[in-house]
């Protein structure tokens, strides 16, 4: 059995790895964000994401951030081998919205906004407020376990090294 120290030394790299890879389905094939949930609308690029490029005793780290900000220095840092390490997301699913910022060495999630709902009026309401809070937490943390899994799939498949990080060097070769 591998030590935890060990384990996570050695596979730390995956969730830089998805986050990259998503950056790529985000920009190329939308659309298969949407067959893992029936009220998907968008998945955006927030508004900072995080690159680093580790080369034998350094470690490069772009950080690209504001509204509307140009992400060609992160396609220039992709090209030198670099990997998203942290992103800023905005969800849209039906009427709803989430924002939120995942890191890829844990593939924690922080600076979460959920929908707004309105503020309980009463004490009764109270629990009202909190189930439906709790289930928007949810409903975006099972479209990211969705995404997530068909990631290692993908990742564990035949078809990652043929067909999925040839297109992924395409698209950083292809963007401007």
């Amino acid at each position: 059995m591998l030590d935890v120290a060990v384990a996570y030394n050695r596979y730390k790299f995956l969730g830089e790895e998805f986050l990259t890879w998503l950056w790529f389905v985000v920009a190329t094939t939308p659309r298969l964000l949407g067959e893992m949930d029936q009220n998907f609308n968008s998945l955006d690029i927030g508004n900072r994401i995080v690159l680093e490029n580790r080369k034998k005793d350094a470690v490069e780290r772009i950080t690209i951030k504001g509204d509307g900000a140009s992400l060609e220095e992160g396609i220039v840092a992709l090209r030198k081998g670099a990997l998203v390490t942290e992103m800023n997301l905005v969800y849209r699913s039906a009427k709803h919205e989430w924002k939120f910022t995942i890191k890829g060495e844990s593939l924690n999630i922080s600076s979460l906004k959920t929908p707004h709902i309105g503020l309980p009026e009463t004490p009764e309401d109270l629990e009202g407020f909190v189930l439906e809070k709790t289930y928007l937490y949810d409903n975006l943390l099972q479209f990211l376990e969705k995404v997530y899994r068909h990631y290692i799939y993908l990742r564990i498949s035949k078809k990652w090294q043929k067909t999925v990080v040839p297109a992924v060097h395409q698209w950083i070769d292809s963007t401007n």
